[in-house]
């Protein structure tokens, strides 16, 4: 049930046309003097993933901004935690931040690296089922990404199978890539105040389906 539920949320979502939350975007236009957009690429119900060009830099990159009519200070709040919390990490397991701006509705943006590939939801629901090797394979590579993270002090608390993308290689090999830091937590030093507010108290943060039961009881401290 829960899972034909995920499903049918992912099908509402693959729905929404292009620009329905406020994002405002087109092709052909320039965030921040340099990040020229070229397509989307996805979009949830928070914010887009668009294809982008560095004009400087000619090189391609993905940008993940947030709709208009939800980015409330939460929201900027998040999407710059999820910034903060993937710069820090350099593991080839985990999707590269390389810049974070702000666009021309003053609402702050991140810029990664660009993927190509899709995540293991998107595989599943194409194949079915995987052999279990395979599964194996990546679920050892994901681990890899979480250890890097956790040896950090950085718990993610969202993984599930749309956080975990299949990126392929230019040499045409695939590696596993941790997705979405947005609603993860630092257990590093002296706990930002406005960090605690977002990923604390009774507030159930994650995808229900793939929480552990410590998790549900007390987002604020589950740990690795």
């Amino acid at each position: 049930m829960a899972a034909k539920l995920a499903r049918s949320q992912r099908t509402a979502t693959r729905g929404t046309p292009p620009g329905a939350g406020g994002a405002l975007l087109k092709v052909g236009d320039l965030l921040a003097n340099k990040y020229r957009v070229l397509r989307v690429l996805g979009e949830g119900g928070m914010g887009v993933v668009v294809e982008a060009h560095h004009e400087l830099l000619d090189q391609r990159v993905a940008v993940k901004l947030l709709y208009q009519d939800v980015a409330d200070t939460e929201a900027q709040s998040r999407l710059l935690l999820e910034a903060r919390s993937a710069a820090k990490l350099q593991s080839e397991h985990v999707a590269r931040v390389m810049d974070v701006d702000v666009g021309p509705n003053g609402l702050p943006f991140i810029v990664m690296e660009l993927l190509e590939g899709a995540d293991l939801c998107q595989i599943a629901d194409a194949r079915g089922a995987m052999p279990r090797w395979l599964v194996v394979d990546y679920m050892l590579q994901a681990l890899e990404g979480l250890a890097h993270a956790h040896a950090r002090a950085i718990i993610h608390r969202d993984l599930k199978p749309s956080n975990l993308f299949l990126a392929d290689r230019p040499d045409g090999s695939q590696i596993i890539k941790i997705l979405d830091f947005g609603i993860s937590k630092s257990q590093e030093g002296t706990p930002d105040r406005r960090a605690q507010q977002l990923t604390g108290g009774r507030t159930v943060l994650g995808s229900p389906p793939y929480m552990s039961p410590e998790q549900v009881r007390s987002p604020k401290s589950v740990d690795h």
